[in-house]
């Protein structure tokens, strides 16, 4: 069996699929070849996937952030909008691209830019769907960092945006 530096119970970061968690390390026999898989459990995706332990670095799949990363991205949600004046469908793609990043300070600048207090213009639809996945996707892994739930989580991030 291949040696992974991910152990059952470690909470990883998938970059398309957000915070899971590791249930162990299995093998499988696909024709001749045999494989090792880390299985990750995504709770709020009721959703399992295997990785296969050779090709886990080049999926994305990493460790929680640490608190120094999480620190940097909850800074990065007190800054400056940077919302461009292109077209949505543009920005849109580009937004996609950071919260599919996995990286924690892209997701945060995505809520950021996305973010609306109550005396600014009313969102899109989709505007408002990208905002609520880029910050549940943040508030799960503060969450697993800070060992609290996604709630408290959530809150805190909505706080500091309208700090």
């Amino acid at each position: 069996m291949a040696k992974s530096e991910y152990g059952e119970g470690d909470y990883v970061v998938y970059p398309t699929h957000g915070v899971g968690r590791v249930l162990g390390i299995e093998t499988q026999e696909v024709g001749d070849i045999t494989l090792d898989l880390i299985v990750i459990k995504f709770e709020k995706d009721r959703m399992t996937l295997r990785v296969p332990v050779d090709k886990a670095a080049n999926s994305g799949l990493r460790k929680l952030s640490s608190r120094k990363m999480m620190d940097t991205a909850l800074t990065t949600l007190k800054g400056r909008s940077r919302a461009k004046r292109t077209m949505w469908s543009r920005r849109a793609q580009e937004y996609e691209a950071k919260i599919n990043s996995g990286d924690p300070v892209s997701i945060a600048e995505v809520v950021r830019d996305l973010h609306r207090s109550a005396d600014q213009p009313d969102q899109s639809y989709s505007e408002r769907q990208m905002y609520q996945a880029a910050l549940d996707r943040l508030a799960r892994e503060l969450a697993a960092v800070e060992k609290i739930d996604e709630d408290a989580a959530a809150l805190k991030l909505e706080k500091l945006l309208a700090a």
